[in-house]
């Protein structure tokens, strides 16, 4: 079993990097239309059309002009999720995707943290980094 630790990860907006990633998140979903009827003796259904979405957590970088200063709510970017790195012949998540939300938080006891919150927007696929 290959196995590898989360250290390498990267994120990726087109070519450029962003700084100072502390963990992303992606999930891809499918809806499921119900089609059970009375008298059934267990449930059924249909899948419909896939999506994904998905999140990136930062150390708050005001200096990452090409990465976290970039993005604003609504943007459509071309996302790269790498979970080992992007080595050649690593294999990585990659999609087109809106920004739907941008959460920053600030405590008194840590570093001040932003987060990006999208919305894929086509296909989410599996790519190898050449």
């Amino acid at each position: 079993m290959a196995v590898h630790h989360g250290k390498n990860g990267k994120v990726k907006l087109g070519s450029n990097a962003v700084a100072a990633v502390q963990k992303f998140s992606v999930n891809q979903n499918v809806e499921a239309a119900d089609t059970t009827v009375m008298g059934d003796t267990w449930q059924t259904h249909l899948t419909g059309i896939p999506g994904w979405s998905g999140s990136v957590e930062c150390l708050y970088d005001p200096a990452d002009t090409n990465g976290q200063v970039a993005l604003e709510i609504g943007d459509s970017v071309t996302v790269g999720l790498y979970t080992d790195g992007d080595a050649t012949g690593k294999k990585y998540l990659t999609g087109t995707a809106s920004v739907t939300s941008i959460p920053i938080e600030t405590d008194m006891k840590g570093a001040v943290k932003i987060s990006f919150n999208f919305q894929g927007n086509g296909a989410l696929t599996v790519s190898t980094v050449a």
